[in-house]
């Protein structure tokens, strides 16, 4: 799997990308009614992107602007997100009704996800003390500290390897209105270096206790991972559980189906995964005879074998 397509909506609110700097802007939509997507031409340098969002500003009513999609800000396998970052922040007074951002909608062809360069977005969470959503994609140099924010309620963070810091500050963090929290957490090969215990302050659900939607997906360790969350206290006010695109096998399932009682989620999600056929209908009986919606979609995962009996597992999106 990679990453092809654009955001279609953020907020509910159906994408709608800013036209460039020769493009007329007299027939824009109301600021209030699109996600605006903001993008520097990657195979054009002429105009930077703080230089496309401030022509933004001045197209439109910002005032009035719910949500941002930070598209491309040149090569962003050569550049970090720094100057975006001050950017926004630089015009947070401009933008009070702002409920939704998106930094790095890159697709594979602007740069692959694992090549993305971010920098610490602890920031654009404490100026935004109104936001309710916030997505990141990229891994690469990504910071996160620990903070308290009052409104969140979705984090994304998508990336090929989740540096364990940034697992960590997450897990550190007290976000009181948080609904919905996925992380892909990736492989070692691309700077996902956390281990199932860094996951324990998230399991716990004691800094999350609106949390009702938890994806920990995207894992090379996803068994691990599995089983952390067959004994994790978040999971008993869960209505959906992702553990899709990992390198989920049968030991990581028959660890979840021996933890706590799953009957009670609307959806589990392990869509990408690597269990044998028994297992498989082992999950389906198990769940699905209890009313929960199950994905077991093998999707795109395939084994390779090597010469001297070695296989090789992936996840979804690594490089």
């Amino acid at each position: 799997m990679t990453i092809g397509d654009h955001l279609q909506e953020l907020y509910r609110l159906p994408a709608y990308a800013f036209p460039g700097p020769d493009a007329p802007t007299d027939k824009l939509p109301e600021p209030e009614s699109v996600a605006w997507r903001i993008a520097a031409d990657v195979y054009d340098a002429d105009e930077e992107w703080p230089a496309a969002f401030a022509r933004f500003c001045e197209a439109v009513d910002t005032t009035r602007v719910r949500a941002l999609i930070v598209g491309a800000w040149g090569e962003a396998y050569d550049s970090d997100s720094s100057e975006v970052i001050t950017a926004l922040l630089a015009a947070r007074d401009r933008l009070p009704a702002l409920r939704a951002l998106f930094l790095g909608d890159l697709v594979m062809e602007e740069c692959e996800i694992s090549w993305i360069n971010q920098t610490d977005v602890t920031p654009l969470l404490a100026g935004f003390p109104g936001l309710e959503e916030f997505g990141v994609r990229g891994g690469s140099g990504l910071g996160f500290d620990a903070l308290r924010h009052e409104r969140l309620r979705r984090l994304v963070v998508e990336s090929g390897g989740l540096p364990a810091r940034v697992v960590r500050g997450i897990g550190a963090s007290d976000l009181p209105a948080l609904v919905h929290l996925d992380l892909w957490l990736g492989t070692p090969d691309y700077g996902g270096d956390s281990e199932a215990a860094d996951l324990e302050p998230l399991l716990s659900g004691a800094r999350l206790p609106n949390l009702r939607h938890l994806a920990l997906r995207n894992s090379e360790m996803q068994d691990a991972v599995a089983a952390a969350v067959a004994a994790a206290p978040v999971v008993a006010r869960l209505e959906v559980l992702d553990l899709s695109m990992g390198v989920l096998t049968d030991e990581g399932a028959v660890a979840l189906l021996s933890g706590q009682p799953l009957s009670h989620l609307k959806k589990l999600d392990l869509h990408h995964h690597y269990l044998s056929q028994a297992v498989e209908e082992r999950v389906r009986q198990t769940l699905e005879t209890a009313g929960v919606e199950v994905d077991l979609d093998r999707d795109d995962a395939e084994e390779d074998t090597e010469d001297d009996g070695t296989v090789w597992r992936y996840v979804a999106v690594g490089e």
